[in-house]
C-alpha cells in the first residue's frame, strides 16, 4: 500500500494537471474577491438604480402609448 501511495505521489508530483487546476482555482478566486470588493463598494447600488430608472421609463413609456390609445 505505502509502494502505491508513492508511486502515486510521485506521478502526481511529474503531472502538469494539478498545477493547472491550481492557476485556475487561484483565478477564480481572484475574480470572486473582485467582484465582492466592487459589490460592496457601492456598484452594487448603481446597478441597482440604474435598472431602476430603466424600468421606470419603460413604465411611464407605456403607460403614455395606453392613455394616446384610449
Amino acid at each position: 500500500m505505502i509502494k502505491y501511495i508513492d508511486k502515486l505521489i510521485k506521478k502526481l508530483k511529474a503531472s502538469e494537471k494539478g498545477q493547472g487546476m491550481v492557476e485556475y482555482a487561484l483565478i477564480i478566486a481572484f475574480v470572486a474577491a473582485i467582484a465582492i470588493v466592487a459589490l460592496n463598494n457601492g456598484l452594487g447600488t448603481a446597478i441597482t438604480n440604474a435598472f431602476t430608472g430603466a424600468s421606470n421609463m419603460v413604465d411611464s413609456a407605456s403607460k403614455s402609448v395606453m392613455s394616446k390609445a384610449n
